[in-house]
């Protein structure tokens, strides 16, 4: 039996009987897994202390997959376990909402370089998270980057409906079930939209090609970070279809680190 060779991140992770472990791991070759890690509790040499979330690892996986659809993991070893993520609140709160929002969107399966894309969305932005005081800007670029991993990305620049750029000094309509903003001179629907600036969806439309260390030069004035966070939630939660049980732990921290300097 030939054993898969590759890295991934724990995004979930949960005891199964007297000495097994259930995991959910994002990786670049298969995208989201599930996993069982036979006797994981019990075998310090082929899973020393390994399986949690957050940790980045190289893992060997049996590409068998048993009848309840997993596969085997049969070796991990820690790569990198992201240890300031779980000393600070507001980080740590980030984190979480992020591989939570990835275990609930990210396919099973894909294009390889897809997948790729993925999983190096997901480890710079646990590496981001780092270095980075965690705040509602941080988590909406974040969340925006991710929809764009994912391949959910909204439309900023040209109408969804007829395809023409939309050039505005005013607000234009942001429509989160059709995908984005749509021009004026397209017909109006049932659902309502929310009126943006177009020069929000300019700064979000940029700040999808920053590098992931250049995105704290992306400024933010207040009722643009206001109008961004809005379509950006909204845009999300369309798209998941519930609340992550993570949000209101993430809203408490933040509402509670807004006060603290950074460290």
């Amino acid at each position: 039996m030939q054993l898969l060779h590759t890295e991934a991140l724990v995004l979930r992770a949960l005891d199964f009987g007297e000495s097994d472990r259930i995991v959910r791991l994002l990786t670049p070759d298969r995208g989201r897994v599930t996993a069982i890690a036979k006797g994981a509790k019990r075998s310090q040499r082929r899973f020393p202390g390994t399986l949690d979330i957050l940790n980045w690892l190289e893992v060997q996986i049996a590409p068998r997959r048993s009848a309840a659809g997993m596969v085997r993991l049969e070796h991990s070893r820690l790569k990198q376990a992201f240890e300031p993520l779980r000393a600070h609140t507001g980080r740590f709160a980030m984190s979480c909402y992020l591989i939570e929002l990835l275990d609930r969107l990210a396919p099973e399966g894909g294009l390889p370089r897809d997948l790729t894309k993925l999983f190096t969305f997901a480890v710079d932005a646990l590496t981001l998270i780092v270095r980075t005081k965690p705040d509602e800007r941080l988590r909406t670029l974040l969340e925006l980057r991710a929809l764009a991993a994912l391949g959910l990305c909204p439309e900023f620049r040209c109408c969804v409906r007829c395809g023409k750029e939309v050039e505005t000094n005013g607000a234009v309509d942001f429509h989160v079930a059709d995908g984005g903003l749509v021009c004026a001179s397209c017909p109006r629907t049932a659902d309502a939209p929310i009126a943006v600036h177009l020069g929000t969806l300019r700064l979000l439309e940029q700040s999808l090609h920053f590098e992931f260390s250049q995105l704290d030069r992306l400024v933010f004035q207040e009722h643009a970070l206001r109008e961004a966070t809005l379509i950006v939630r909204r845009f999300e939660k369309f798209h998941l279809g519930v609340e992550l049980r993570s949000d209101r732990f993430l809203r408490e921290a933040l509402q509670s680190e807004s006060s603290k300097p950074f460290a």
